[in-house]
This record gives C-alpha cells, structure tokens and sequence, in this order.
C-alpha cells in the first residue's frame, strides 16, 4: 500500500512503515497510556460497523434491552452473525456510553468466549445503568460512534473528543489537552438507531492538496458536501460554525439544528502530527507516488510512477 501501485512502475518510496500495520502499531505506541484520560480516545470503527450491520430494536434494543443486560437471546443471535464485527462495535458503544472505570461483559452461548467492554466517555448513565436510551442518549452515542467511524480499517488515530454528556455537564478536558490537539476536525451529529441518519460537518480549515489524513472521513479538502464516500456517514455541505451552536467557552459545539432537528453533538480536534503535507519526506499510506506535489501524486515523498 505504501509501496507500490498495481498499475504502475513506480520509484522507491521513503517512507518509515513497511506496512499498514507497521504504521498502526507505531500510532499505537505514540498515544499507549494516554487514551485512559477521559476525553481522549482512538478512531478505527469501520464503516461496516458504524451501519450496525443488523443492530436493530431486535437486537441491541434502545427500547428494552439495555447495557446492564447482554444476555438476551436477541443480542446472542445478533452477536454471532459476525462476532468480530459485534465485538468491534460493542467495544465502540460501550467507550461511547459508559464512564471510565465502568465494564460490560457479555460470553457466547457458542462458544463459551468472554467478551469485556470498557467505558471511557460517560455519554449514557440512564442506558449504561439499566434504563431505556433517551433521545439524547441515542443521538449522543450516535454521534460519537460517527466521530470513532474510519475510512481506513484498524487504523488508529488519537482523538480529543469533547461535547456534553446526557446529564448536560462536559466531557473533562484539560488546557494541556486542547494545546495537545490543536487541529479543529468536525462535529458529528444524528441517530443511527432510527432512520434520521448520522452526518458530520467540517470544523476545521480544509486540506490543501498536498494534505492528507488517515482521518479522511471528518476532515476532508471537500468541505462542500459532494464528497460521500464514508455512506452512512453523510458530510454536509456548510461548515459546523454555520448551524451549530457553542458552549460558553466557544471550545465545542453544544448542539447542531440540521433538517428541521436540534441535536447534541460532539466535536473533535487532532494533533498537528495527524495531517501529512507532501514533500515533508516521508511516505505516508495516504500518499501515492507520482511526479507532482500532491498527496495524491506525491514525488518527494513516495517516488515516482510511470505507467506501463
């Protein structure tokens, strides 16, 4: 991926990761020991996931069946229809809803396996502690599933996520942390457990052609809506600023009004180091060899390509 296209004979690139899971491991070790900090935590839901591939009212029930109750015969059979892809997905939603300090077990009537969940963000006390979702809890964790979704599968990327739980106080964050993350990204907004979609705005200054970013569903050079290829994640075509409000400290947005709808919502920054700039020397998996300058065609940093 980093090295070669099919296509073409391309010169060497020189770039540090031999792979894409070299590079995944080397994202890994920057931020080990820091994602533990509330309000901090890694993107790599897939797409695949974030649809909820069949996580419906019959299967993780926001009218019935809550995070204090995995055990239904409901949530066995959805579970096992793709238990990498369930454990993936619960392991997002359970970040997403439940506290820091806070697990959620569930072990396949199949196959005897213990799956562990932890919390880290706290968005849904009534849902994590037994009760029905809220609205608001259903939109928060849909917008924070939205916010973990990546184009780019088992790629991690650290995140400063930052919004309003469901109990209306904010997600802890420190100044060391915004000085940390000091790239505005997006805000996510919606419901992905009904049929009002979930979508995400650009918060950020738009990439220039020589930028890239593994975080390509959020931040994005097509800030005009016209780029859609994150589905269900939907980009809309105005900036966050233009129909989302924020909090007193004018550090997040507190809700976004889109199609009729007022909804919480949550925004996030990344670190300087996550957005890549052709011709910085080094190769990265979102840049292709070519004879330009841009991330797209990438001479400095990848080689360059001719075609057969």
């Amino acid at each position: 991926m980093l090295l070669l296209v099919a296509a073409s004979a391309c010169g060497p690139a020189e770039g540090p990761f031999e792979s894409e899971a070299a590079f995944v491991q080397a994202q890994e070790l920057v931020v080990d020991g820091d994602i533990a900090r509330l309000g901090l935590s890694l993107n790599g839901l897939s797409l695949n996931g974030l649809s909820l591939n069949g996580l419906s009212l019959n299967g993780l029930s926001l009218n019935g069946l809550s995070l204090d109750g995995l055990s239904s015969p409901e949530f066995d059979a959805w579970f096992q229809t793709d238990p990498e892809l369930g454990d993936m997905v619960m392991k997002y939603v359970v970040a997403c809803a439940a506290p820091s300090g806070v697990s959620r077990t569930y072990t396949s009537s199949s196959t005897g396996v213990t799956y562990v969940w932890k919390g880290n963000l706290g968005l849904a006390p009534d849902w994590t502690n037994g009760e029905p979702a809220t609205l608001t809890e259903q939109r928060l964790v849909s917008a924070c599933l939205g916010a973990h979704a990546s184009k780019y599968h088992d790629v991690h990327i650290p995140l400063s996520v930052l919004g309003l739980r469901a109990t209306g106080t904010p997600i802890p964050v420190t100044p060391e942390e915004l000085q940390q993350f000091p790239e505005k990204e997006a805000c996510f907004f919606g419901n992905l457990f009904t049929d009002e979609g979930i979508f995400v705005g650009n918060d950020g200054r738009p990439l220039n052609n020589a930028e890239s970013t593994a975080r390509a569903c959020a931040l994005s050079s097509h800030g005009n809506g016209k780029n859609q290829e994150c589905l269900p994640l939907v980009r809309v075509k105005r900036d966050c600023a233009k129909f989302c409000t924020l909090d007193a400290s004018r550090t997040f947005y507190v809700s976004c009004t889109y199609n009729g709808i007022t909804y919480p919502v949550i925004t996030t920054r990344l670190r300087a180091a996550d957005i890549y700039t052709c011709g910085d020397g080094v190769c990265q998996f979102t840049e292709k060899p070519g004879r330009g300058t841009t991330a797209d065609s990438c001479a400095r940093d990848c080689g360059t390509c001719s075609s057969r």
